[in-house]
């Protein structure tokens, strides 16, 4: 039987080139250089670490933590490893049976190290610092000891956003120590360029996926959203549903606060009020003293939530949350119940709700991709408005009006705007009814000024032949979109 090749391996040609510089001053110094990589789960940092391992093709040992281990089993696990890797010029260096503790185990390591460069990884590294209390500092005394005047690149691995970054935080035993690289998804060029797909589809592609790559890497060569999703609603065991799930399952096991907090903005609550009222309970809603720290804890720990406020001169209410991750978006919305509809052998109902959904998620989850796009194109000085640094929505109170698009010189509370704008990410195009709505509504957002304020539109389906643009300073389709993200 032949054996399969391996996925392909996706994008992360400038990550490559990063970890490929570190090496290299790692051979011309003759010493030690620590990266720390975090992002959150199956973003693929793992599999980018491995690929640039295999393409140094310098003596490597990669070390993966188990969760829940102890710490002699810790141990034991990474000296098994060390022994089976590249790095030892003898086996027998290298102790079968050891109770050592980890400040033994590195001087080990340091003991089997070449004369040249060579690479060490470990992955899961927060796991690493829930079994042993010590961890950090030892590793800490190990780097400064042992491990930075040899010629090794310490690379560090971990999902935990926040644990990652305590772990070089001024006040932690590693600080100043390790180089730092966030690991993102893939954006909507890549990804259209995986999967050979034109700017519309490449965006319905990375919105489905999340940029994930290995629900990319599962995902048929040329195939458009919602053909992958039909297909995959017959395979219940789908990366389309089993990524999200595992990420639910890994961050959050126990059905707590936070979880049914996180619930509550996936079923499409987005203000403070509402997330309240459904994470609540039988005797009432949520309290804002037990809601409030969930919240941050949510947004600025776990990164699992997003929070917008209005954008305008004028600082502005209420915040509203989103889920960050557009594929754990579509899990909530809809992917989690057509899954449970496949196990139940009615793949056909599973996609029907997909369709009927379809539409309305797409139209919300674009926006804040878009408002990114127009970030990174004005910082390219791709925009008639050079001084853009910040790019929003506005609403009030009563949400009426809301609008889709505002550019201005800071976040959240601006001194100038710049533009104000309107997503149309629909089959129909832009139309004088939706340049006239636009119009209207703009008058209300504090810091518009007419005739000085811009106005942009950002359409999937273009404009109407009868439209008179003239009055429209920038008019984006798909393909700008995606282009704001090409090098």
């Amino acid at each position: 039987m032949a054996t399969p090749s391996p996925a392909p391996f996706i994008g992360r040609t400038a990550e490559l080139k990063l970890l490929h510089k570190r090496l290299d001053r790692v051979t011309r110094t003759g010493t030690g250089i620590a990266v720390a990589i975090r992002g959150r789960r199956q973003v693929g940092k793992s599999r980018l670490v491995q690929e640039f391992c295999d393409q140094a093709q310098a003596p490597y040992v990669f070390f993966s933590a188990i969760k829940g281990a102890s710490p002699v089993e810790g141990v034991t696990a990474f000296l098994d490893e060390l022994r089976e890797s590249t790095l030892p010029p003898d086996r027998e260096l290298v102790p079968v049976h050891s109770s050592a503790s980890w400040a033994d185990t590195f001087r080990v390591l340091t003991s089997v190290l070449p004369a040249e460069p060579s690479i060490v990884v470990l992955d899961e590294l927060p796991w690493l610092a829930e079994q042993d209390p010590v961890f950090d500092g030892t590793l800490q005394t190990a780097w400064d000891r042992l491990l930075s005047s040899r010629p090794v690149l310490l690379i560090l691995l971990g999902s935990d956003l926040h644990m990652m970054e305590r772990l070089t935080a001024y006040d932690r035993p590693f600080y100043g120590r390790a180089d730092n690289l966030v690991l993102g998804p893939l954006n909507p060029a890549e990804t259209g360029s995986a999967l050979g797909l034109p700017p519309s589809d490449s965006i319905d592609a990375h919105l489905v996926s999340g940029g994930l790559p290995g629900i990319i890497r599962a995902w048929p060569h040329g195939t458009p959203a919602l053909a992958f999703i039909e297909a995959e609603c017959a395979d219940p065991a789908s990366p389309l549903f089993s990524i999200p799930d595992s990420a639910l399952m890994a961050e959050f096991p126990a059905p707590d606060q936070a979880r049914r907090v996180l619930e509550a903005v996936g079923s499409g609550d987005r203000t403070h009020a509402n997330i309240a009222a459904t994470a609540g309970s039988q005797s009432g809603a949520l309290p804002s003293g037990a809601l409030s720290p969930l919240l941050r804890r949510l947004t600025d720990e776990k990164r699992v939530l997003a929070a917008d406020s209005p954008l305008s001169t004028k600082a502005g209410k209420p915040a509203l949350y989103r889920v960050a991750d557009s594929n754990l978006r579509l899990y909530f919305a809809v992917l989690r119940t057509a899954q449970q509809l496949a196990l139940r052998g009615r793949p056909e109902a599973g996609f029907q709700l997909v369709q009927r959904r379809w539409n309305a998620w797409r139209g919300r989850a674009v926006e804040p991709l878009i408002r990114e796009s127009l970030e990174i194109a004005a910082a390219s000085g791709a925009l008639p408005w050079p001084e853009v640094e910040a790019v929003g929505g506005w609403w009030n109170r009563q949400f009426n009006p809301e609008i889709d698009l505002i550019g201005a010189d800071r976040s959240p509370v601006a001194e100038r705007l710049f533009f104000t704008g309107s997503i149309k990410w629909l089959a129909s195009p832009f139309d004088q009814h939706d340049l006239v709505a636009l119009q209207k509504c703009a008058g209300h957002v504090p810091g518009f000024i007419a005739g000085s304020t811009g106005l942009a539109v950002v359409s999937l389906s273009g404009t109407t032949k009868q439209l008179d643009t003239s009055t429209i300073d920038l008019l984006w389709g798909a393909v700008d979109v995606v282009a704001s993200w090409q090098p």
